[in-house]
């Protein structure tokens, strides 16, 4: 047997992981710290790596411990890790006495390895087995007086200025088991402020939240400690390991903190991380885009508006907040985040921290500078719109136009000029003339879409000024989804090939020139630059990747009652909205005759533009797609060099970096692969908070939960109308499927997810506004929809039946999965392992993998 088979706690270090496992590195630290943590010894991988139990070194080794009553515990190589703690995953045993049963525990230990819910656990992480080892811990046990779990960070809101302590009398494997409710404790900065009384004296916490913080500096993040208290009051540490579930922090080396944050990608359906050249270009669209305007922010701004954390995006609105004369009305302009962000900031307006100060957020000057370059086109480009919508829709179309036919340098071009003509004029053709025509009709449709509701208030529902706006044509999303459906249409000649081909194969065999055609090519040519979560440049087009689009039509083709067919209900909604307007408008004339009027006249102009919400995003997106073409020509270029492996490495460098190794020839294969990781690890995060303090705070975490009836779960209303159906939980459009009826569930949505509208009954997502893509989408199919349903992919079940009103921003659980269907499809693409592939990472995960 080899002889590191086994070794005492003392003398293991945090570098010897993979010699000792997680857990047992941690420990060893800790003693050599001088904390006070039970002696022992650990059982090692290489002993794992033999096969067989070193029964004698193990015997000796608790014979020199003193024998009696041991714990016996796993320390995995992936265990207490700061992706993974693999809490719980693999087997613990206490009061372990005898060497024979020690010997057997650790024998149970190495085969908990491989149980059920340790590989389910490397599954969902996406770690592989052949890479991780077993080691034991064995260490003296505690006669505990009390126990408990201590989190140096709020797990629930996030807060890194709070600790929380979980405690019970007696041992603690009931906390950590949560068979008992224990004794609740929290400390802010050193000072008890929850959970007077109960099995631990005042000073016991603060004495526990004082060793917290010292491991939490030992070991560089919050921490997981399970600690005991023996009979004679003397703390003891059984353990600690990383809180993996934790948001990252926003930055913390700014002035004037702390800073209060609004996640905003949700608003373009973009919930999963970006790309660090996704997040890098919206940035430089961004400070471009001010610049032109007259708000110099400058591209390496010390404190800038806009961050990225954890791969989101966040705006920075800490000045607005504490600006006297603007921070009455934010909470008012937070309504489109939904309620829970208002009252995140209804509640930080009482913050002592965010106190009112006099002045604006930005210069007089800065503001009369905005105001001056913007107001003049933008009440030219919604008063042209308003007065003639057919000649403002052509303009649009016109400018688009023109931005299909922008090109980049050609074949034989270098990386250099092709990374100055991304950054160069193609931002300028981006932001510039152009754009400016496309955005006046877009914002004359927002205006004849929402503005009528606020003057027809005490005359009419929303509902009934929402139903307006059902079947509007001139929707580019919409007439995208209705493409695809003739598509679909012309497909059935060859329905098996369509339906029981995977959608990938599909798409390989059509890019060779394989498939019938059924009009692909010419939607492609339309709308190839579009995706899902399309907003980043890092994620690949419909045009270079069709699966999604194969999977949409299969959907499609699933279809067998023609009244539910797309262009059906589209032509349905749009026949209520002319019956909706019908009624309204004398109702308005009558009761309000100067309101109703301008009312009507501006529900009569939103059949006309209300449908161009979404036409500004398309029209940006189409020379994006040319700049990612551009911006992979460079991968390609650096990869044949050597210094990344594959051409979309380049999405994980920021400009800077794509720029300095191209003209500095570095080496970056290494940080590309570290950054796909996160990326991975990020991919696999399930709630993003929407608000955010420098302390890592979910503002609206903190908040009570409303109440809502049993069973129910609030939301906010988006589309109206009621449906009741079961539920299908989708992570990501590529590759899901919803069945006619089904109400889709889903994180987030942008037009890449509105091809599953065309089969589902009704929407229910955790993010959105009113005015997002999605709802506006979803009211256009006259399916109802509910927004800002927190927490909705988790507390619903693909199979549970649910009743969705749109109109009042509920949604009902009627019943659970095992009532009906089976919940989950197998054959669903789900897998999300591969941290290399760029392609998989966004194309391969489909409904959600949770079963119960």
């Amino acid at each position: 047997m080899d002889v590191r088979s086994v070794v005492g706690l003392d003398g293991v270090r945090r570098g010897m992981g993979d010699l000792v496992g997680g857990k047992a590195a941690n420990l060893g630290e800790m003693v050599a710290a001088g904390e006070r943590v039970p002696p022992g010894f650990c059982v090692t991988t290489a002993a794992h790596a033999s096969g067989t139990v070193p029964a004698e070194p193990i015997t000796r080794a608790y014979e020199a411990l003193g024998a009696g009553r041991v714990a016996v515990r796993s320390s995995a190589t992936a265990e207490d890790l700061p992706e993974a703690s693999f809490a719980g995953q693999q087997d613990t045993y206490l009061d372990v006495e005898g060497a024979d049963a020690v010997v057997d525990a650790v024998r149970r230990c190495w085969a908990s390895l491989d149980n059920e819910r340790a590989v389910a656990y490397r599954r969902a992480n996406g770690l592989d087995r052949a890479d991780v080892r077993m080691a034991v811990v064995v260490q003296r046990m505690v006669d505990a007086d009390t126990a408990g779990v201590m989190f140096t960070a709020d797990p629930l809101t996030g807060s890194r200025s709070r600790t929380v302590v979980d405690a019970v009398r007696g041992p603690g494997g009931a906390v950590v088991d949560g068979s008992v409710e224990p004794d609740h404790y929290a400390v802010d900065d050193g000072r008890l402020v929850d959970g007077a009384g109960g099995c631990l004296a005042p000073g016991q916490v603060v004495e526990l939240a004082a060793a917290g913080r010292r491991l939490q500096g030992l070991f560089g993040s919050p921490q997981d400690v399970e600690w005991v208290h023996d009979r004679d009051g003397v703390l003891w540490l059984l353990q600690s390991r990383p809180v993996t579930t934790l948001f990252p922090l926003p930055p913390q080396d700014l002035p004037d903190l702390p800073r209060f944050y609004m996640e905003v990608g949700h608003m373009q359906g973009m919930l999963r991380p970006f790309t660090p050249l996704g997040l890098a270009m919206l940035q430089r669209m961004w400070t471009r885009w001010w610049g032109s305007v007259g708000f110099a922010t400058g591209d390496a701004d010390p404190d800038p508006l806009m961050v990225g954390v954890g791969g989101r995006l966040f705006v920075d609105l800490s000045a607005f907040l504490r600006s006297s004369p603007l921070r009455g009305r934010l909470p008012q302009a937070m309504d489109v985040y939904g309620p829970r962000a208002r009252a995140a900031v209804e509640h930080l307006l009482d913050d002592p921290r965010f106190a009112p100060r006099p002045g604006l957020p930005f210069p007089a000057s800065t503001g009369l500078r905005v105001a001056a370059a913007l107001l003049p086109s933008a009440v030219f480009g919604v008063g042209h719109a308003l007065a003639r919508p057919r000649a403002a829709r052509a303009r649009a179309q016109a400018a688009v136009a023109r931005l299909r036919a922008l090109r980049g340098p050609g074949a034989g071009a270098g990386s250099a000029s092709r990374l100055d003509w991304v950054t160069g004029r193609a931002l300028d053709a981006m932001l510039g003339r152009d754009l400016t025509r496309v955005i006046g009709p877009v914002f004359a449709g927002i205006v004849t879409g929402t503005a009528p509701a606020a003057l027809l208030r005490g005359v009419a529902t929303r509902e009934e000024t929402d139903t307006v706006l059902g079947g509007l044509p001139h929707n580019v999303t919409t007439e995208m989804d209705l493409a695809l459906w003739r598509i679909a249409e012309r497909a059935r000649a060859h329905g098996d090939l369509f339906t029981r081909t995977p959608p990938e194969e599909l798409a390989a065999r059509y890019l060779r020139g394989e498939l019938p055609e059924v009009g692909l090519a010419a939607f492609l040519d339309a709308y190839g630059h579009r995706a899902a979560a399309e907003v980043d440049i890092g994620v690949p087009r419909w045009r270079e990747n069709p699966a999604p689009v194969f999977a949409s039509v299969a959907n499609y083709l699933r279809l067998d009652d023609p009244e539910q067919a797309p262009d059906r209900r589209f032509e349905r909604a749009g026949a209520a909205a002319g019956a909706a307007l019908a009624e309204l408008v004398p109702r308005a004339l009558r009761r309000r005759p100067v309101r109703g009027a301008v009312a009507a006249f501006l529900m009569s102009r939103s059949r006309e533009l209300a449908g161009l919400r979404e036409y500004g995003k398309f029209a940006w997106l189409v020379p994006f797609a040319e700049m990612r073409r551009q911006v992979l020509l460079v991968g390609a270029d650096l990869a044949g060099l050597g210094l990344l492996e594959t051409a979309d490495d380049v999405f994980f460098l920021d400009l800077d970096e794509v720029r300095s190794t191209v003209d500095g020839c570095v080496d970056r294969r290494s940080l590309v692969a570290e950054r796909r990781h996160l990326h991975l690890r990020e991919r696999r995060r399930r709630t993003v908070p929407g608000t955010l303090l420098t302390d890592g705070t979910d503002a609206a975490a903190a908040l009570p939960s409303p109440a809502v009836e049993p069973g129910g779960l609030p939301g906010t209303p988006a589309a109206p109308g009621r449906a009741e159906g079961r539920a299908r939980v989708v992570l990501d459009p590529s590759g899901a499927r919803v069945e006619p009826g089904e109400i889709l569930v889903a994180p987030t949505t942008d037009p890449g997810w509105t091809p599953l509208f065309m089969t589902a009954a009704g929407l229910v997502s955790e993010t959105g506004s009113p005015i997002a893509h999605g709802p506006t989408v979803a009211r256009e199919y006259g399916i109802p929809a509910v927004i800002c349903v927190r927490d909705a992919t988790t507390a619903i079940r693909t199979g549970d039946l649910l009743r969705v009103d749109g109109s009042a921003g509920t949604v009902v659980v009627v019943a659970d999965a095992g009532d009906g269907p089976a919940a989950t499809d197998p054959t669903d693409p789900t897998d999300l392992t591969d941290p290399t592939d760029l392609t998989d990472l966004t194309f391969t995960d489909g409904e959600s993998p949770r079963e119960g």
